[in-house]
């Protein structure tokens, strides 16, 4: 979902959608266990972050890579839960 006045177009995003595209579908945990995005998507992960390392990203490019980390950040069925923080 974009922010109002959001620069960022569905083109610069096509790995983010995916997963959205896929969580939005409605989905069971074993199929979240199962999912893998698809090759591009695993390419342009890991070129954002080699470009990132070498401090080479564009603003709309870290926005891209910070929306991917914190996809990784959705509950993961296999992990067991953090005890609260009081």
């Amino acid at each position: 979902m974009l922010v109002d006045g959001s620069t960022m177009s569905n083109a610069a995003f096509p790995s983010y959608l995916e997963i959205i595209d896929f969580i939005a579908a409605g989905t069971t945990s074993q199929a979240i266990v199962d999912y893998c995005p698809s090759l591009e998507a695993q390419q342009r992960v890991a070129e954002l972050i080699a470009r990132e390392k070498e401090g080479g990203l564009s603003p709309e490019e870290q926005s891209e890579l910070d929306h991917f980390i914190d996809l990784e950040h959705i509950p993961d069925p296999r992990r067991p839960r953090r005890a609260r923080r009081s």
